[in-house]
């Protein structure tokens, strides 16, 4: 069970606090698909909130498509009708299992075995088609985690990658009938409501846990500040909210996106630690370089690890049928 921190003292309401620990979880994959969450008592003894508040922000997360109530039984990380394929990481010994078990269910339900042949040949066929039209989607409003995203995939599998907003991807659908969209599980649901069934691939990825980051700001001395500089201002106001949950007023956080000169200039000015995404850290050395005799104090500058989990990547790849050589 993760250690949730709710800090009292902080200007961020205690429910919004949880709700952006619990939401990261989930999209870093710290809390996978089909993860049983806490009860509301137990959440309660970890973070001190009363259960009506813990109740709430469950209602939050249902309501935005990361989490499902089930009767009787709890609250579980919800999986999507297309994105079950990502459950599994079994050898190829409990696949030919798999696929032996899945020929006997369909001959049970009445198809032939001519009929289970096809219906396997028109997924795999359906998945290569797919896999011709790769596209990395998010709204309008992050959009510049979406830029993060395509050029850390074009990066790591070295094929061509589209970038398209969220908001256009209705008239995009109308173009082109099969693809497979590649979207943060921040932005999944929002996806999913678009997309019909059955023509593109949907495949969510879980971005990195910044567990070694957090484990520095955790450690940075009472009062200190805390810089953190990304493409994405999606990113940004997480981060915050994440950092504000663990150390409250006790730390200082002033945030930029790189593009932003005079606001990344202020951070240098005030950060003791200045942290950065991959897609900025080259920009903000350049920055450093430019002002290094005007500041006082020289901050300490961590690049942090990529955006997206090296596991999602994996998966990505294979699901692609991407060889290990691309």
């Amino acid at each position: 069970m993760l250690n949730f921190q709710i800090q009292s003292d902080s200007d961020i309401p205690a429910s919004k606090q949880l709700f952006a620990q619990i939401q990261f979880a989930i999209a870093s994959g710290q809390y996978t698909p089909g993860h049983r969450l806490p009860s509301t008592r137990q959440l309660a003894m970890i973070t001190g909130l009363h259960r009506n508040t813990i109740s709430k922000v469950y209602q939050q997360l249902e309501e935005s498509g990361l989490v499902e109530s089930v009767a009787g039984s709890g609250i579980y990380v919800k999986v999507h009708e297309r994105e079950s394929f990502l459950a599994s990481d079994s050898p190829l010994v409990a696949a030919s299992n798999l696929i032996k078990d899945s020929i006997d269910k369909l001959l049970e339900l009445g198809c032939t075995l001519d009929n289970t042949k096809e219906l396997f040949l028109e997924e795999i066929n359906w998945r290569l088609r797919c896999r011709e039209e790769i596209l990395v989607v998010v709204p309008q409003r992050d959009i510049s985690a979406g830029e993060i995203m395509q050029q850390e995939l074009k990066q790591a599998l070295q094929i061509p990658i589209e970038l398209v907003e969220l908001e256009q991807l209705p008239v995009l659908l109308e173009k082109i009938n099969f693809g497979t969209i590649v979207t943060s599980r921040y932005f999944l649901q929002e996806v999913m409501e678009i997309v019909p069934h059955n023509s593109f691939r949907v495949i969510p990825i879980d971005i990195y846990d910044y567990g070694r980051e957090l484990e520095m700001i955790k450690k940075l001395p009472s009062q200190a500040c805390l810089g953190i500089v990304s493409l994405s201002k999606g990113t940004l106001n997480i981060a915050e909210s994440i950092v504000n949950s663990l150390r409250g007023d006790d730390l200082l956080v002033i945030t930029a996106t790189v593009n932003d000169l005079k606001r990344l200039q202020a951070v240098f000015r005030s950060a003791h630690t200045i942290v950065s995404d991959p897609s900025s850290y080259d920009r903000v050395k350049e920055t450093l370089i430019a002002m290094r005799e005007d500041l006082i104090r020289i901050p300490e500058i961590i690049r942090s690890d990529n955006y997206i989990g090296e596991k999602s990547i994996a998966l990505l790849r294979r699901e692609l049928g991407l060889t290990d050589n691309k």
